[in-house]
């Protein structure tokens, strides 16, 4: 009797703290958890459109390169909307492949493709907030939205490369 006691309690106290210890990681790729290529592109549509609209950043910055882009290359937005949805698939572990325009000294990288725009650490931010509005307009959890930012907040200095202060 003592015997069966003890293994009903030690069966009582390990399922009593199974469900308390953590979940065992997944095994997806943050492509795979984020929804594929059509949840990257609608979250990548709903981006950049916001990105033209916003007053910091887009057709009405205070940066003359940013807001002649946003109000004289439009006709470049689909292009665009593509390759960063290109891009955002391959950093998100995904099978396709982005090529730059103006390859950088990376094969992700986008310093030539932003030297131009003279792009500020601020207006970097901005746009990563507004990727981040983005990301809970299309209700990404917070898991990747996290990762997904840090992936963008990484290549903030190459973003930023053609920045001078005055």
């Amino acid at each position: 009797m003592k015997k069966l006691l003890i293994a009903a309690l030690s069966l009582t106290i390990m399922t009593v703290t199974l469900p308390l210890q953590a979940a065992p990681t997944s095994d997806k790729s943050l492509y795979e958890r984020l929804g594929g290529v059509f949840a990257i592109a609608a979250v990548v549509d709903h981006f950049s459109d916001a990105v033209v609209q916003n007053p910091i950043v887009g057709k009405t910055s205070r940066n003359p390169a940013l807001r002649e882009w946003h109000t004289k290359n439009l006709d470049r937005l689909p292009g665009l909307k593509f390759m960063r949805t290109l891009w955002v698939c391959e950093v998100a572990g995904g099978p396709f492949k982005f090529s730059p325009t103006k390859p950088g000294k990376t094969q992700l990288g986008l310093e030539n493709a932003h030297r131009d725009l003279r792009i500020s650490p601020q207006e970097f931010d901005e746009v990563a907030a507004e990727l981040g509005r983005s990301l809970d307009f299309a209700k990404v959890p917070a898991r990747e939205k996290e990762e997904v930012l840090a992936a963008f907040a990484a290549h903030k200095n190459e973003v930023t490369a053609g920045y001078k202060t005055k």
